[in-house]
């Protein structure tokens, strides 16, 4: 059985090897690279679409998963071990997944910022004292490319050109991916990133002067505002050579122990199903009480097109 897999090989890998071990059925991932992070094995699926290779999905993030829906790529697939999760975490087609979830968080520098000035909301990344001081990742790709889509959803498409406006003219730094992000901030290289937990806690494990911060996380629900969740999300493609194989894989990635070994791994996954009950570093419990972001995946995915066209033309230059 073939997994695309957009999820970092080392968090997926020892997942994928015990699904083997347990129904003997052997998985070959096909993974992406760190700069073109989900992007890259998109196209692939869209370019496969008449001859599938793949049978399963695995994406680290949402939106292109939900994208590759619209455009006939996906199977439906009813799985059982999905009844627990929320609503806004599964396709009323069951058509796509979502899981295991990762917070876009400020990573600051605790040598170069002090308490007092640490960051709340990610609208304070504007304030001119961060001029060429902050670092993300290129938003063009991975959850960067998904934070994008989301806020022109959550805040609509003015208030989102201005934010990343603000940001070019505060001369944020690109850099090629959310690992290198929180590594320049863990380095000293910037005074703080905009990167997601994962990367955020490898930093504060090889105990670099390090804080996590997740924004806006006293914000009132319905204000646009909240730290936003980005989950893992699967889907079963659609004509694919093993669609048995693939299920079965499903309904073990959605499984409550598989989201558990997730969020007890260095990846330090947020749980979505809510019958998993789990103990998280100190940094991250933040994310078990903080304001999320209100956001409807489906409607973000309308808007990836016209995000992916603004940034580009300010970051790809």
């Amino acid at each position: 059985m073939i997994v695309y897999c957009a999820w970092d090989r080392e968090f997926s890998l020892p997942i994928l090897k015990s699904f083997t071990k347990e129904t003997g059925i052997e998985v070959i991932p096909k993974f992406d690279t760190e700069a073109t992070k989900s992007v890259g094995l998109f196209q692939d699926l869209l370019n496969e679409k008449l001859l599938p290779r793949c049978d399963v999905y695995w994406n680290n993030e949402i939106i292109n998963t939900i994208r590759l829906a619209e455009q006939g790529v996906t199977a439906s697939y009813q799985s059982p071990s999905a009844a627990p999760y929320p609503k806004q975490y599964k396709s009323a087609a069951h058509k796509w997944y979502a899981f295991a979830a990762r917070a876009r968080v400020i990573l600051v520098n605790t040598d170069l910022v002090s308490r007092t000035d640490r960051p709340d909301s990610i609208l304070d990344l504007t304030n001119p004292k961060w001029k060429a001081k902050l670092a993300m990742a290129k938003p063009q790709f991975g959850t960067t490319a998904t934070h994008a889509a989301c806020l022109f959803q959550a805040w609509g498409k003015d208030k989102a050109e201005r934010f990343f406006e603000q940001l070019h003219v505060n001369a944020v730094h690109i850099v090629k991916g959310n690992k290198q992000v929180a590594e320049g901030v863990g380095n000293g290289v910037y005074h703080l990133g905009l990167t997601d937990t994962d990367d955020a806690m490898g930093e504060v494990r090889a105990g670099k002067p390090v804080a996590i911060v997740f924004p806006d996380a006293d914000a009132p629900p319905e204000s646009g505002m909240g730290a936003l969740f980005i989950p893992n999300s699967l889907s079963l493609i659609r004509s694919s050579p093993n669609p048995k194989g693939g299920q079965k894989l499903i309904d073990y990635l959605l499984s409550q122990d598989v989201e558990k070994r997730l969020a007890e791994s260095p990846a330090c996954q947020i749980p979505l199903n809510p019958n998993v009950k789990v103990v998280l570093p100190e940094p991250m419990r933040p994310a078990l009480s903080v304001t999320q972001m209100k956001v409807d995946f489906e409607s973000a995915a309308e808007k990836w097109n016209a995000a992916q066209e603004f940034v580009t033309s300010l970051f790809a230059k």
